[in-house]
């Protein structure tokens, strides 16, 4: 009993620390060990150079490349002016009396070319504050529709997303980023029109209540720039990385005589384990080849190239260190304990468990790609071997584990909630009533219709 009190305990106190607001880079290690000293281990230092360290570092060396393109990306995205002509475009074509729906469909745009969350809100937040205002919407309802666009059907659901919350399950099952198309569509649909639903009923509730913009110190003034690009030129890149990953998985790589993958020093490996990566990592080079060669007069490419590396760093490496974390932890006797438990709870049926571990986990790291990376360096072999053995498909167990890190990430200490807020100069008093509908509950309904669907109809 004692293994197992100090695995939650260890989870505990990482909850209680990060919503504190400490660095994971510090409490992943830290806690990762207070668990094996409180079980009863002494080999402290084993598991924190040659499991801790290890599994770290091999997390870095498969995602590197996508965090460094996708950061210079967003940051010459940004820089160019493209992202916020993208989110201009559909602004004015939307006009201010749909001032949310644009404000979400501008962030899908851009998060779904592979643009990081972070430049998304930067970019979109001066055009929402300019719609807000104008048509006198409550200002609180702006993280909601930057959520919805931004962390969930884009992040986890639509098919070939860039995103790392995509790209993560294709190095246990074999996949590629377009896995189930048909779950993942139906289901993203189900969260842009629940997300829509909400934000709706919300501004409804208000205009009853005589509930306008409200009086907002807004840091960011909302002007228009006159020397963005065309919009087609802005949204070229996106295009690119879409496509690019599309014909990369689907006709490219099946078709490479990649024998040579089975030497050693390559690992000994199939296409199949890095076509996903590969695939990402050309077409946001392409893309960002693209729009240096458009922009490279009006913007400072030494500068973005720079900046996007450091801005790479941090995120890597505390998502690297939540998988450090849960190795060390699945290194433990209690946690055998705890897998069987949930294991047998879900009758041995894959796609259950997954999405039970999944959940909690990214609850626990407030990070869908770290309960992610946790779940799945605990359990993906196990998973796929169950699939494999029930008929399940393992691009359904992709999109399900894939939906399930979505379900209970969006907690109060989640960063990218918090980086949120604070871009918009609201409190969580203020606005997370709407991000915790958005980006959790209704990702939890989706995640359930995506199971229903696959169990009752067979959707792929």
């Amino acid at each position: 009993m004692l293994e197992v009190s100090s695995i939650f305990l260890s989870i505990a106190l990482l909850i209680f620390f990060a919503y504190r607001g400490f660095s994971v880079l510090l409490l992943a290690p830290f806690l990762a060990l207070t668990a094996v000293f409180l079980s009863g281990d002494e080999s402290l230092l084993a598991h924190y150079t040659q499991i801790f360290m290890v599994k770290l570092g091999d997390f870095v060396t498969v995602y590197f490349p996508l965090f460094l393109l996708s950061a210079i990306f967003g940051k010459i995205m940004e820089s160019s002016g493209s992202a916020r002509s993208i989110a201009e475009y559909v602004s004015d074509k939307m006009g201010s009396e749909n001032a949310i729906l644009a404000v979400v469909l501008s962030c899908s745009v851009l998060t779904y070319g592979g643009v990081s969350l972070f430049v998304v809100a930067f970019a979109v937040y001066p055009i929402a504050v300019a719609l807000f205002r104008k048509s006198d919407t409550p200002k609180r309802l702006i993280p909601g529709a930057i959520a919805l666009g931004s962390f969930t059907f884009t992040m986890v659901a639509f098919p070939g997303t860039p995103a790392i919350q995509n790209a993560i399950p294709a190095q246990y099952f074999g996949t590629n980023t377009f896995a189930a198309p048909g779950i993942g569509f139906i289901s993203g649909i189900i969260m842009f029109a629940l997300g829509m639903l909400w934000l709706k009923n919300q501004l409804k509730t208000a205009r009853k209540n005589l509930e306008g913009y409200g009086t907002h110190d807004d840091k960011v003034i909302a002007m228009f720039r006159k020397d963005l690009p065309r919009f087609w030129v802005a949204i070229s890149p996106v295009i690119i990385v879409i496509l690019m990953n599309y014909l990369s998985v689907k006709f490219v790589f099946p078709n490479m005589d990649t024998s040579y993958l089975e030497q050693e020093k390559y690992g000994v490996i199939d296409i199949k384990t890095v076509a996903s990566n590969w695939a990402i990592i050309i077409s946001v080079f392409f893309a960002l080849t693209f729009l240096v060669a458009c922009h490279y007069k009006k913007i400072d490419i030494t500068k973005c190239l720079n900046t996007g590396a450091v801005d790479a760093l941090v995120p890597i490496f505390n998502t690297a260190s939540v998988v450090g974390y849960g190795a060390v932890i699945n290194s433990l006797p209690g946690f055998a304990m705890l897998r069987d438990g949930v294991l047998s709870m879900s009758s041995g049926n894959p796609l259950i468990s997954g999405t039970c571990v999944t959940g909690i986990l990214s609850a626990v790291t407030g990070s869908a790609s770290g309960g992610l990376s946790i779940s799945l360096e605990m359990m993906g072999a196990k998973l796929l071997e169950m699939a494999n053995s029930s008929g399940i498909a393992p691009e359904i167990l992709h999109r399900i584990i894939c939906l399930a890190s979505s379900t209970l990430h969006a907690l109060p200490h989640n960063g990218a909630i918090i980086t949120l807020l604070v871009i918009c100069g609201l409190s969580h008093r203020d606005s997370y009533k709407d991000i915790f509908v958005i980006a959790l509950l209704n990702t939890c309904i989706a995640t359930i219709a995506a199971l229903v669907l696959y169990g009752m109809l067979g959707v792929f």
